[in-house]
């Protein structure tokens, strides 16, 4: 009885898990996309899969359909159409619990949450501080609980694992009294990630997650670093929101912010024309004319200037980011690289640590090069820092600490 359902619910998107958390098997995924539009689209994929509870297959398979999705309602009702059109069937694997992926807890929320209507009134008073995800965490959420009324539903935070920062790693130099009254601190985001990706690298080298001091670069359309000591986020780069820090696919990171002072007094920009340009017109995309770090690397290896200027301001970043977590923690063990970017962008991975041999960080090309699905090295035997590559499983994270909650 460990299966769980985690729900990842956009405005216009929901994806969806079941997991066997025991097994750590996913058995079957899916993503339904254009809710409220005309058409939308949903995708539904059963993996090989040899857990006696469920049908056995012989090759992965996958389904598509095409009809209007009005609203997240009936995108579950799509989505319990599907499980029983194609499998695993729900009625033979029950979830015993739904996780639901919620971006923004604020200061209120520091682990797994069952929800309860005060939740989901939080939830909604917390959607200030991130109006593009916590309503359709919320709208997910209630749909949800339709279509499964006698389950638990718990909500696991993008912020929570960041709780443990220090004051003076969350607190901005600005006035208290403004801040506290429009709760103006750094609150981190990619937690689970974070969490998930720091106890396998630990498990990895061998050693107790409490012993180790290490840093998550979690490198995908939006991008963080985590400094994790002893299994506690300590500091990372996304602030308020997760516009703050390395630069990312469409998002700026880091920015003076006179920039938009002047901006807003030179350009004329409004408020809302700022919020555009840094969160959908910069990072990558705004360098280059492209968010997808492989289009990136394919036209700088031709000489493309703008690809080239973009790469070098990415990894430029990062490596600043490696060299100052490295001082706040004083010692490092690891360094796992992960997420889209992360995973599979050898030259990104290389350049952003290169030259840092000094700090006990020594990069294996040929190890670096290697295409693999799996968890590795690609330090040199030699480097005193752990340098691992290590896919992330946010849902299998989200269904282990849904299963805790309720076990609880």
């Amino acid at each position: 009885m460990s299966i769980v359902l985690v729900i990842n619910s956009g405005s216009s998107s929901l994806k969806y898990e079941l997991i066997d958390v025991e097994a750590e098997q996913t058995l079957a995924s899916g993503l339904i996309e254009r809710i409220g539009e005309r058409t939308g689209r949903a995708t539904h994929t059963v993996p090989v899969t040899a857990t006696p509870s469920v049908e056995r297959t012989e090759a992965p398979s996958e389904s598509t359909r095409e009809l209007p999705i009005p609203d997240h309602t009936a995108a579950f009702q799509v989505m319990l159409e599907a499980f029983a059109d194609h499998g695993p069937s729900i009625e033979l694997n029950p979830p015993v619990a739904v996780g639901h992926r919620v971006v923004h807890g604020g200061k209120r929320f520091f682990e797994p949450t069952v929800v309860t209507d005060l939740v989901k009134i939080n939830i909604e008073d917390l959607a200030e501080l991130a109006p593009l995800h916590n309503p359709a965490n919320l709208q997910g959420i209630e749909a949800a609980q339709t279509m499964f009324p006698d389950v638990p539903h718990v909500a696991v935070f993008d912020t929570a694992f960041h709780q443990t920062l220090p004051p003076a790693a969350y607190t901005y130099a600005i006035d208290a009294d403004v801040a506290e009254k429009y709760r103006v601190r750094r609150y981190g985001f990619h937690g689970t990630s974070h969490k998930y990706v720091s106890q396998r690298a630990a498990e990895f080298i061998g050693r107790p997650l409490a012993e180790v001091k290490q840093l998550v670069l979690h490198l995908g359309n939006g991008a963080s670093i985590t400094a994790v000591d002893g299994g506690r986020s300590v500091e990372t780069s996304m602030g308020l929101t997760p516009l703050e820090g390395l630069v990312m696919g469409s998002r700026s990171g880091d920015v003076d912010p006179a920039v938009l002072f002047h901006l807003h007094r030179k350009a004329d920009m409004s408020f809302d024309e700022l919020d555009d340009l840094l969160n959908k017109r910069s990072g990558v995309l705004g360098l280059s004319g492209t968010r997808d770090m492989r289009d990136v690397l394919e036209r700088r290896a031709e000489g493309d200037a703008a690809a080239s200027l973009a790469f070098d301001v990415y990894v430029h970043r990062i490596k600043g980011y490696v060299g100052a977590y490295f001082a706040q923690l004083g010692r490092l063990d690891v360094i796992s690289f992960t997420a889209g970017v992360g995973e599979n962008a050898a030259p990104v991975r290389a350049a952003a640590l290169a030259g840092l041999e000094r700090l006990g960080i020594e990069i294996d090309e040929e190890r670096n090069a290697e295409r693999s699905g799996e968890i590795r090295k690609i330090s040199t035997d030699a480097s005193e820092v752990a340098v691992l590559v290590v896919p992330t499983d946010e849902e299998l994270e989200i269904a282990r600490e849904t299963l805790a909650a309720i076990e609880a």
